[in-house]
């Protein structure tokens, strides 16, 4: 039985189409390995929206092309699609496929291993009109369970690559979501998170009467089915329609990743951000009102080109002013081909790397702050996770919560919370 090897650099929904592809291998018998093991294919789903990634995607075709040299190494991914021609020089690559093709994959790197030739299918991403619908042929170990459903992104922001990398919108048919849905929920996944590129315009290809709530309320009408999660949003495509579910519905995880990027309006306009500060702020006090108990994640991206001193103080102060309950805080990272990139004013290396410190000590502590406000109540608790006796998992606002109770992994508990610990809280089962 060949074996294959499988890894993902980058986001849920990179997570989600790997998962797709180790599926693919099993229906066609190949056993499936660790790719810290020698196998006899490697498969690399690749990154692009930082250089680091790429840096960490160029490293990890060395480390295959170490493991076993007489493998075939095949990669896939943003960093394949916007750059095939540098994959392909690198000593050791078999198969280079882009955001596309990838029900193909076992095909592709049998053809390579017959051929003893490099493989390019990358095509022009710009061009793509459908959703790859790849059902899910296998069901990896998890008790949640990402189910993508929407593909390519229309908001070219001036720093982001993935347009480019991803295409323009695609939406999965509702009644594909609901099928993968229920095989999710048959195989004993007690939460389903949908993701997606640009999930928030879910349906804008399908019709003019189909979105993201039609999405959603479909998947909550499988019996079964105890937690259902967004992914990451666009603050400006909520709707009153969303809001009035996650209210409806217990199971509806009361959490909204939206991200900010910038607190600082003339920096959310070199961003090509489509809202001001007023406009978030204003928004995130309705969706408080909105849903009641609500946790609000976010991005924000420090040391954008042409961000000032008083600029990054002033975005400081705004995201202070939120009541966020998570904050990720990266530097910026220039892309090339992107219009940010040929900015002026790139700011240096050794300030973003002092603005993310300040800006991540505030985030600490607003999580900190977030968290203190649940001790001494009762939670409920989705456990995915047993690490020497002790376990942890997730409450439906995203809070990991851990146990040294004796419990089984994927059920869902109430847990009495007794005091912050480590990025999470403690507790004990009711």
């Amino acid at each position: 039985m060949p074996k294959v090897a499988l890894t993902t650099l980058g986001c849920k929904v990179n997570q989600f189409e790997t998962e797709v592809m180790e599926g693919l291998f099993k229906k066609r018998n190949y056993e499936t390995v660790s790719f810290a093991d020698q196998a006899d294919f490697y498969i690399i789903n690749t990154c692009s929206v930082t250089h680091l990634g790429e840096k960490k995607s160029r490293q990890l075709i060395r480390r295959a092309q170490r493991l076993n040299p007489k493998a075939i190494i095949a990669v896939t991914g943003c960093y394949s699609q916007i750059a095939p021609e540098q994959i392909q020089a690198i000593e050791g690559v078999n198969v280079v496929i882009g955001t596309k093709e990838r029900s193909k994959i076992v095909d592709l790197v049998e053809r390579a291993a017959e051929e003893h030739n490099l493989i390019m299918d990358v095509t022009d991403i710009m061009k793509a009109t459908e959703f790859e619908d790849i059902p899910l042929f296998d069901m990896p170990g998890r008790t949640r369970a990402f189910l993508k459903i929407q593909e390519g992104c229309s908001n070219f922001c001036s720093y982001c690559i993935i347009p480019y990398a991803r295409g323009p919108l695609r939406s999965r048919k509702l009644s594909s979501i609901k099928v993968e849905a229920e095989k999710l929920v048959e195989a004993g996944f007690k939460e389903i998170v949908l993701t997606g590129i640009h999930l928030g315009a879910y349906g804008r290809d399908l019709s003019d009467d189909i979105n993201l709530v039609d999405a959603a309320r479909l998947v909550l009408t499988i019996p079964n089915l105890k937690r259902l999660r967004l992914g990451s949003l666009e603050s400006i495509e909520l709707s009153k329609n969303l809001f009035d579910l996650i209210c409806a519905d217990d199971r509806f995880s009361p959490h909204l990743h939206l991200p900010l990027q910038a607190g600082q309006d003339d920096i959310l306009k070199a961003m090509n951000r489509h809202y001001t500060t007023e406009e978030f702020g204003r928004l995130i006090t309705y969706v408080e009102e909105s849903v009641p108990g609500i946790a609000i994640s976010t991005d924000i991206i420090v040391g954008f080109p042409g961000e000032t001193d008083e600029m990054f103080e002033q975005g400081l102060a705004f995201a202070k002013s939120m009541n966020f309950a998570k904050m990720h805080v990266f530097p910026y990272s220039k892309r090339a081909g992107t219009p940010a990139a040929t900015m002026k004013n790139q700011v240096p290396e050794i300030v973003k790397k002092q603005r993310v410190h300040i800006m991540q000590k505030m985030a600490d502590a607003k999580a900190a702050a977030f968290h203190e406000g649940f001790i001494g109540s009762d939670v409920s608790v989705l456990f995915e996770a047993n690490h020497d006796g002790v376990f942890d998992g997730l409450t439906g606002n995203y809070i990991r919560v851990y146990v040294n109770d004796r419990i089984d992994c994927g059920e869902i508990y109430q847990v009495h919370i007794e005091k912050i610990y480590r990025d999470g809280l403690w507790g004990k089962i009711c």
